[in-house]
């Protein structure tokens, strides 16, 4: 029977395609983004879409197999906002956007604000997640368990790999001492510094950015702890930030920032960038320089005015770089309820680079609208075709918006600390699988650890400040 509702949810998904592709052609070619969002919007839903609902099944199979013979058929309920209790225990993927925005509406009561022992707990349960999952190399994440045979290019896995691994290692870093945090720390460097250098994995896919950029910011936090001061690898984790950094600055785009994709012009040098993928890279370059990485000249300034550029007055940033950056229209992703997570990383990014576009009122304002169109995170959460959902949000922007708000609490006084920390980590701590994992949106081998380190270095950030173990080095 689980075969057959596999079978079901996949004709069913693969029937809304056509429709969804249609709409978000329709919208991105009439917006000022331009045509370019559109065919990366297109990629996406017909290659990502159709195979991930019988993925995830997949990945529940066991747990699903118990109570195979005596669970209903699934059926489809046009009844509104009313949901029962057996409903709630859905996979938000197998939920209508309109159950999820009600359960998530303002006049709701939410779950309990979870207390110190609360967070800790969750923390160590993704730690150990974290810990199980490393692969015998000292990576994180792999090519097994595709949805579909489309991303089957080799070196845009070898990038994913080095960026979750780059993660898992920041993660790590922050947990306190331990023999096998440390032995896992040592696993991962040793793989980044033995993996060759990544390559661009096509004319239009430019992925290995995420490898070169998470990696470079993985060795850059290894650099300034205290442990690997006297380290024997020091040097060749500085050759290899310089190598990351080469390669960053050959796909660096005209405008200065840095994108995954290039479908108008095919270039050596990518026509297309984004806010986020660039403020990552600002990020990354502030770390590696304190680490006391030289950086090429101007690369770090023209990302900066990059990001500077992507600013729109409500708050909000676009999506891409823009020469004339605009909100697009009323449902737009450039509007500030599509922008939740990617106004975060922007307003770090652009504070930490001593940018005069931002200031103390704009990080609380970011916050402010992060908890209050939350929703429009929670109903994307899980979605299998990215930018499915409402304001174009996508699964994947979860986990990583939460990071970069938690980054932001540390830029701000106590009292104002104090009004995000538990809230920020109530919307973590209720995502965290029975494995201990956390995920966001289904990919490969590669959720679970990516979500599960961005969600307990956003945890460790909700608790008062502490310094212990490895956690010193930050």
């Amino acid at each position: 029977m689980i075969r057959a509702v596999t079978r079901a949810a996949t004709r069913a998904v693969t029937r809304t395609v056509t429709r969804t592709v249609t709409r978000t052609a329709t919208r991105a070619a009439t917006a000022s983004s331009g045509a370019r969002w559109a065919r990366g919007a297109l990629v996406a839903l017909v290659v990502v879409g159709p195979g991930v609902p019988g993925a995830v099944a997949q990945d529940g199979a066991d747990e699903a197999e118990v109570v195979a013979d005596t669970a209903p058929e699934p059926t489809v309920d046009d009844s509104p906002d009313d949901t029962s209790a057996a409903e709630d225990k859905r996979l938000l993927v197998h939920r209508k956007p309109e159950e999820i925005l009600s359960t998530a509406a303002p006049d709701r009561p939410l779950e309990p604000l979870p207390d110190r022992d609360r967070i800790h707990a969750s923390m160590q349960q993704g730690l150990t997640y974290l810990l199980s999952s490393q692969n015998e190399d000292g990576s994180w994440g792999s090519w097994g368990q595709p949805a579909h045979e489309f991303w089957s290019n080799p070196h845009s896995h070898l990038a994913w790999i080095a960026a979750t691994t780059g993660l898992c290692i920041m993660s790590l870093l922050e947990q306190g001492e331990g023999d096998p945090v440390v032995r896992a720390v040592d696993r991962g460097v040793d793989f980044l510094l033995g993996q060759a250098p990544l390559k661009r994995p096509s004319d239009w896919d430019v992925d290995h950015t995420w490898g070169c950029l998470y990696g470079l910011a993985g060795l850059s936090e290894v650099l300034l702890h205290p442990r690997f001061a006297d380290d024997a690898r020091r040097e060749a984790m500085v050759a290899k930030c310089d190598e990351y950094l080469r390669t960053l600055a050959a796909v660096q785009s005209p405008d200065g920032g840095w994108g995954y994709y290039d479908f108008d012009t095919l270039a050596q040098r990518p026509s297309w960038s984004t806010s986020f993928t660039t403020a990552v890279g600002v990020l990354a370059m502030l770390r590696a320089r304190e680490a006391g990485v030289e950086l090429p000249d101007g690369m770090l300034p023209a990302a900066v005015r990059a990001v500077e550029r992507c600013k729109l007055p409500n708050g909000a940033y676009t999506y891409d770089v823009m020469a004339i950056p605009s909100p697009g229209g009323a449902t737009w992703i450039n509007q500030l309820k599509g922008s939740l997570s990617r106004t975060q990383i922007c307003n770090l990014a652009l504070t930490l680079a001593g940018s005069d576009r931002v200031d103390h009122q704009d990080l609380l304002d970011g916050l402010d609208a992060f908890f209050e169109h939350h929703r429009f995170l929670d109903v994307a959460r899980g979605k299998p075709i990215p930018h499915e959902t409402y304001y174009y949000n996508s699964g994947y922007f979860y986990f990583f918006g939460h990071y970069y708000a938690a980054e932001l609490l540390e830029l701000l006084t106590p009292a104002e600390r104090a009004r995000y920390r538990a809230r920020l980590a109530r919307e973590v701590v209720k995502t965290q699988e029975q494995d201990g994992s956390m995920w966001d949106y289904y990919f490969n081998t590669y959720h679970k650890p990516y979500g599960t380190a961005y969600g307990v270095m956003t945890l460790r950030r909700t608790l008062p400040r502490e310094t212990s173990g490895f956690d010193a080095g930050r």
